[in-house]
């Protein structure tokens, strides 16, 4: 099944920290990653942006985008961030992340293990 990056996940590449090595691998090893959400590629532009790291930035939207679909909600799909708050306790960028990939028919790779609450509705492949 395809994935859908969590942001995380490019963090960790980016800035350089500890799970870096396992986040590259996962991504070299992992043709069927499928996309990226808009959130995640704003949230990760408007951290590097805050950090001065504009060219970063630059280096990483050319290097990702031919590879990544950049996914994004349905109007309707909107509706369903509150629902999933709701049911799993999910705070806005995490159910936003549940949302697209329900929603897109992808599974979702993340370090985050908010998202053990959502494995009955949604595959997860954590890193």
């Amino acid at each position: 099944m395809k994935k859908l990056v969590d942001t995380n996940i490019f963090l960790e590449i980016l800035l350089d920290q500890p799970a870096r090595p396992k986040c590259e691998a996962f991504l070299d090893n992992n043709e069927d990653a499928a996309g990226i959400s808009d959130f995640s590629l704003h949230s990760l532009g408007v951290l590097l942006f805050r950090k001065n790291r504009a060219e970063l930035f630059r280096r990483f939207v050319s290097d990702t985008l031919p590879e990544l679909s950049v996914l994004t909600l349905s109007n309707p799909g909107y509706l369903g961030l509150v629902e999933a708050r709701d049911k799993f306790g999910l705070d806005f960028d995490d159910a936003y992340q549940f949302c697209v990939a329900k929603e897109s028919g992808l599974s979702l790779a993340t370090q985050d293990k908010d998202f053990l609450r959502v494995g009955k509705e949604l595959q997860i492949t954590f890193i």
